[in-house]
């Protein structure tokens, strides 16, 4: 078996190398090239064709060793599917008339019984194949959106699914195995010439051939598949497999609906755009979706290899994880003003759409992580499996009760009334307090209620620990996002603070509101020798007005905010000069409070901090 894994791959990536540098330059010469659009990413036209070069790979390999053969009905449908890509890529089809051929070819793979076993009933199990092949075709079609995401994410899922065949012994199995080693080696090959900055594009015959190819992986043909005998690695493995094509297309599906725009309407909305939006440069966007390709990956062959047990709740916190960075990307704006302007019955962000339902998903939630920290209390509890199983009716039981009492305590101490993106440490207090009161009513309720004598109390110390971990980390989850990807801005005017002590603080909190995207802050300045090398909310304080000086002269520096309340005169006009000389803006916090409605002799005032130009003198 090994060696029909190998060979396929070796030559399908030898062809590959060569093959595409090649139809790079048959793309060129004919004038099949992606040009520059609004609704595209790339700035110079690029060659297409990519996909030709790893069709070709593909089927070389396949027919030489005879996989071709073995599955007669997916190869030809694959190629078929290929086919469609390349006439849209030069004639450019309408998506009508791609969705019909993927429904016509995805018919074909279910007519000769292809499929995901996922539903008793052969009738709605058809259905909903024919949609998760449709669907994931158009997923890795909507990913390839930046340079090497798509073929990236391609190779990580192909490695994932083959090693989920490899337990399989049969020759469907091997011959699976052997398409899917052609498959990487192709898209490796091609990803080569792919990565930032790309000099070939693969299409849309490449696209679709690859989400086609990987959809009808997860099919099994006639029969139950290998290892699959339960209904979490029925469904569970396929998706977290496939879980950012799946991710992207629902994230770009649901802002463009909620915008009033076409599904199949291009945009700069995908995820990866989104992410350079807030700060990343295209190989770090393109890096995270890589890694959070290989998590989902590692986790579905992770219920393949591995104890449900711990498996399980793995996926549930890499699956609540991934709903909230999906809540973080959708508050991104990425549609234009004036397009919103025109479209007065929608709103943009899915965050915006959802605010109105904003504590419901909240609640739900809290629900899936209140479960999922009292099973993982109860298993660490009673390690040893046995011990779990004679206890398991407890916690069955006794599960209702600590969800409600756990829900109703969050609600009465007001863990629902705070703002993610502002949430701090008395709100964690109050996060505190509600695990503490709906962990407390929850064992009085067992206990004189339900009178179980032989509950551990153990269990609830336990799943105190773990519920105010998680859900503390949920809430602070965006603030906690936000400033990682602020850290790691490549892009936006550079910004040094003069003066790290308190007011330090306000400016950065001033900087990232309000110029959040275009600044990116170096460090801190200040004249005191033994605040060198600390850090102030994260960032260093690089020395004093000489380190300063080497900054500006240097060129890495475009404006200066001074926090500090009193300045030497001397210094301040210094830092002019400075600043005149070297094109540098500088500016000054001033903080202070403004009247805002005054009514015989009181008046309400309101704090109010500012960032203020500094003229030369």
């Amino acid at each position: 078996m090994l060696f029909r894994i190998v060979a396929p791959f070796l030559v399908a990536l030898a062809l590959s190398l060569l093959l595409v540098p090649l139809a790079r330059s048959i793309g060129v010469r004919l004038g099949f090239v992606s040009r520059p659009r609004e609704d595209r990413w790339h700035r110079s036209p690029v060659a297409l064709f990519g996909g030709v070069a790893i069709a070709a790979s593909v089927f070389t390999s396949a027919a030489v060793f005879h996989i071709a053969r073995d599955l007669p009905v997916l190869t030809l449908t694959a190629a078929v599917m290929f086919a469609t890509g390349l006439v849209d890529d030069v004639l450019t089809l309408k998506p009508s008339t791609k969705l019909i051929a993927q429904i016509a070819l995805a018919s074909v793979l279910v007519f000769f019984d292809y499929r995901l076993n996922w539903l008793n009933s052969i009738t709605l199990d058809s259905l909903l194949t024919l949609f998760w092949i449709v669907g994931l075709t158009n997923a890795f079609n909507l990913l390839d959106n930046m340079d090497g995401l798509c073929a990236g994410v391609a190779m990580i899922v192909g490695t994932a699914l083959l090693i989920d065949l490899l337990p399989g012994a049969g020759p469907e199995a091997v011959a699976s195995a052997g398409y899917l080693a052609a498959l990487l080696g192709a898209t490796g090959g091609f990803l080569a010439y792919n990565l930032h900055p790309a000099s070939i594009f693969m299409g849309d015959s490449g696209s679709l051939l690859l989400g086609f190819s990987f959809a009808a992986m997860t099919l099994s043909s006639g029969r139950e598949a290998p290892g699959r005998s339960d209904v979490l690695s029925i469904v569970a493995v396929p998706v977290l497999v496939l879980l950012i094509p799946i991710f992207d297309t629902t994230l770009v599906t649901l802002s463009r609906w909620f915008s009033g725009r076409r599904a199949s309407q291009g945009g700069r909305d995908h995820s990866s755009h989104r992410l350079v939006a807030i700060g990343l440069s295209e190989r770090h966007a393109v890096a995270l979706l890589w890694l959070l390709a290989a998590v989902g990956g590692g986790l579905g062959v992770a219920l393949e290899y591995f104890s449900h047990s711990w498996s399980a709740l793995a996926v549930i916190a890499f699956l609540l994880g991934m709903a909230l960075f999906a809540a973080y990307l959708g508050g991104i704006r990425v549609y234009d003003e004036a397009d919103l302007r025109a479209r007065p019955d929608r709103l943009t962000p899915i965050v915006v759409e959802f605010m109105h339902r904003r504590r419901v998903a909240e609640v739900l939630l809290d629900f899936c992580v209140a479960a999922s920290c009292y099973y993982a209390a109860y298993r660490l509890r009673f390690e040893d499996p046995e011990d779990f199983l004679r206890n398991f009716s407890t916690f069955s039981r006794s599960l209702p009760v600590v969800l409600a009492a756990q829900t109703i305590a969050f609600f009465v101490v007001g863990v629902y009334r705070g703002a993610w993106r502002h949430f701090g440490m008395l709100d964690s207090l109050v996060v505190a307090k509600g695990v503490f009161v709906g962990s407390l009513t929850a064992q009085l309720v067992i206990l004189y209620v339900y009178r179980f004598s032989s509950y551990s109390r153990a269990v609830f110390v336990i799943y105190a620990v773990l519920l105010l971990l998680a859900v503390t980390l949920s809430r602070a989850s965006f603030r906690l996002v936000g400033e990682f990807f602020q850290r790691r801005r490549q892009s936006g005017y550079r910004a040094v603070i003069y003066g790290a002590g308190d007011g330090g603080g306000l400016v950065i909190r001033e900087l990232l509101m309000r110029h959040q995207g275009d600044v990116r802050i170096v460090g801190f300045v200040d004249d005191d020798p033994r605040k060198a090398g600390v850090r102030v909310q994260g960032y260093a304080v690089l020395g004093g007005y000489s380190a300063l000086c080497v900054l500006v002269k240097a060129g890495a520096v475009d404006t200066i905010v001074i926090s500090a309340r009193h300045l030497p005169p001397e210094r301040l006009n210094n830092l002019e000069v400075l600043c005149n000389e070297y094109h540098v803006r500088l500016t000054r916090l001033r903080v202070g409070l403004e009247s805002i409605v005054e009514q015989d002799s009181e008046s309400d005032v309101s704090s109010r901090a500012t960032l203020r130009h500094v003229k030369p003198s």
